[in-house]
């Protein structure tokens, strides 16, 4: 039953939309992204692949991604919390921390070696050549 019923689920948008005031709401918004919240888009080119990978708010310090065979990886530590000024007095405050983690498969090996990765304004960009196995080359006859 749990998995049928999860934060940001069908029945969350109908009590949103019927009985707004029963509904609670993080200052911070949904707190920890899902796993589903980190937007991936995937192009195959006949080198390799380039994704772009979006995880706003996150340093760059803080996201990590693995290369394995033809499987990437992407995690993040999300931390969101409340900055106190001078002069104000603090009546509730509401820190999240956690991770996120996605994977998915390529239909090709990666060259992990030759593989670039870039973070802009909450895009993780992945240059990520094919790796050109020895199955592949063709052999040169004496």
């Amino acid at each position: 039953m749990n998995s049928l019923v999860t934060r940001g689920s069908l029945f969350d948008d109908f009590f949103k939309d019927i009985a707004p005031g029963f509904y609670v709401r993080p200052l911070h918004g949904d707190g920890t992204p899902t796993p589903s919240q980190i937007k991936v888009d995937v192009k195959e080119t006949d080198g390799g692949y380039t994704v772009h990978a979006e995880i706003p708010g996150v340093p760059k310090e803080d996201i990590h991604v693995s290369l394995e065979g033809n499987v990437v990886s992407l995690r993040a530590e999300v931390r969101q919390h409340d900055e106190k000024r001078d002069g104000e007095k603090v009546l509730r405050s509401e820190r999240y921390f956690g991770s996120v983690a996605r994977s998915f498969q390529l239909p090709a090996e990666i060259d992990a070696a030759q593989a670039r990765a870039r973070y802009d304004h909450g895009v993780l960009m992945l240059s990520l050549p094919k790796k050109v196995s020895a199955a592949g080359q063709r052999l040169n006859i004496e």
